[in-house]
């Protein structure tokens, strides 16, 4: 990792402290101008994120001429800041130098990633090369991640983003604009969830409907612990921007009305990315709130 990334990691505190009597906020070291966010946990000890991928300079590397936006790791303080951050290890020779944001499986044996098609796997024929699918790939030692696959149910006319698997990984839950027959998207992006078996198969997506999806856009899912979906809207009625709302998973798998979440959580500005832990009492998420460092910041929340 760069040295001057260590050195704002481990010399630089904790910044930018608010309270209010039900949530504590904070900005935590690791925000730069350059955007954070994509989290996902790894494990109880460990998140994922999003960012760009800078030089010893602090210059935003290029791949053919445009930024590499890439994913990093990092570990958790019981403070709540995220250390020892690496840049996730991708095979070079895969030509992924996009991602908005990735989950692990829970034995760690595959990555998911959101990313545009790149010269392995370009579609044939016409489609919109702005679109991003889902890829899934394997871990191999000396390389990296690597090997990766479009999902199987990921068509090129439609673009899918943001992946979050359950906590027994068996669902993947996901962003698309997928259009046409009893699964299409209400808004700009809709959640939906696909069936993931044992041996690597995959279900056809289903749109989460309408108690959770709106004429909006949703976007950055997250499944809890206890079966509660959060994720982003820029639906009417907001604080403003996109803000973070929840929706309870019932036993039969549908889901109850999705509920905006109170201020600090969210705020005037664009809100989204939120996680948290097992006991629903700390977690992360994503803001442009005015206080930041100038971009997309990563903020550590706890139940006080």
């Amino acid at each position: 990792m760069l040295k001057s990334f260590h050195y704002i990691i481990f010399l630089i505190g904790l910044i930018s402290l608010s309270q209010t009597k039900d949530y504590s906020i904070i900005n935590i070291e690791i925000n730069t101008e350059y955007p954070h966010f994509g989290l996902m946990y790894i494990g109880d000890s460990r998140v994922v994120f999003t960012s760009y991928l800078l030089d010893k300079k602090e210059r935003v590397k290029r791949f053919e001429g445009n930024p590499i936006l890439t994913i990093f790791e990092g570990g958790l303080s019981e403070e709540g800041r995220i250390i020892n951050i690496n840049p996730v290890q991708i095979d070079p020779k895969q030509y992924v130098s996009h991602i908005t944001s990735a989950t692990m499986s829970p034995d760690g044996k595959h990555i998911y990633l959101a990313t545009n098609y790149t010269r392995k796997n370009r579609p044939k024929g016409n489609f919109n090369d702005a679109n991003f699918h889902i890829a899934v790939g394997e871990f191999v030692e000396g390389l990296g991640w690597t090997n990766f696959k479009v999902l199987p149910f990921c068509k090129p006319k439609y673009s899918y983003a943001h992946p979050a698997l359950s906590k027994d990984g068996k669902t993947l839950y996901f962003t698309a604009n997928i259009r046409g027959g009893k699964e299409t998207t209400r808004g700009g992006s809709d959640i939906f969830k696909v069936d993931v078996s044992d041996d690597g198969i995959y279900g056809e997506p289903k749109n989460l409907g309408s108690k959770v999806n709106s004429y909006s856009r949703e976007m950055f899912p997250f499944m809890s612990a206890d079966n509660t979906l959060y994720f982003a809207s820029n639906r009417p009625n907001g604080f403003g921007g996109f803000d973070i709302y929840k929706s309870i998973m019932n036993e039969d798998g549908t889901f109850e009305k999705a509920i905006k979440l109170p201020k600090p959580l969210n705020s005037k500005q664009d809100d989204f990315c939120l996680i948290i832990d097992t006991e629903n009492k700390t977690g992360y998420f994503s803001s442009k709130r005015p206080e930041g460092e100038g971009d997309d910041d990563i903020y550590y929340f706890k139940q006080n």
